[in-house]
């Protein structure tokens, strides 16, 4: 009978299967970006859709981190699985915040509605630091992951500060 991964075991991807996810992902993200709302039903659906991608996002850059600090040991197979796992979901929760998403069960402040191109600068932002950890993990070295960890979390940061109430 074959095991079946748990949480604390990194599912194995091959190369091409992980670029074909990242490019499948990429490309359905990048055709509904100007249709976000015909994709959700309802306002609460984008909300949902959004919350979760980021939770799922955040699950896999914790492992990444927690290596990065010595919280677990480093596994360079774990670490370029799980940096090319937050690639692949980083694009996907921009979409979700479309017109009447700024109500409901969020935590999405007025000022993404207020200041589109600056909520805008910050995911971009966010963007580029997740492309930069996915190639920082592949290397194997964990100073690089350290690096890359630092500035993909404080890109994070930086948009909760502005953009996520408490």
């Amino acid at each position: 009978m074959k095991a079946y991964p748990t949480m604390t075991q990194p599912i194995s991807l091959s190369k091409s299967l992980k670029r074909g996810i990242s490019l499948a992902l990429c490309a359905v993200a990048l055709s509904l970006g100007t249709q976000a709302q015909a994709q959700f039903a309802k306002p609460e659906d984008a909300i949902k859709y959004r919350k979760n991608a980021l939770f799922v996002m955040q699950q896999h850059f914790a492992r990444l981190a927690a290596m990065a600090q010595g919280k677990a040991p480093y596994d360079a197979k774990a670490a370029a699985d799980n940096a090319a796992i937050v690639a692949s979901l980083a694009v996907l929760p921009w979409a979700a915040f479309g017109e009447g998403t700024d109500k409901g069960d969020t935590k999405a402040k007025a000022e993404i509605w207020k200041d589109k191109d600056g909520f805008k600068q910050v995911t971009d932002k966010l963007l580029g630091e997740v492309t930069k950890l996915k190639t920082a993990a592949a290397t194997g070295k964990l100073d690089d992951l350290k690096a890359a960890v630092n500035a993909t979390a404080a890109s994070c940061k930086a948009c909760h500060d502005d953009y996520r109430a408490k």
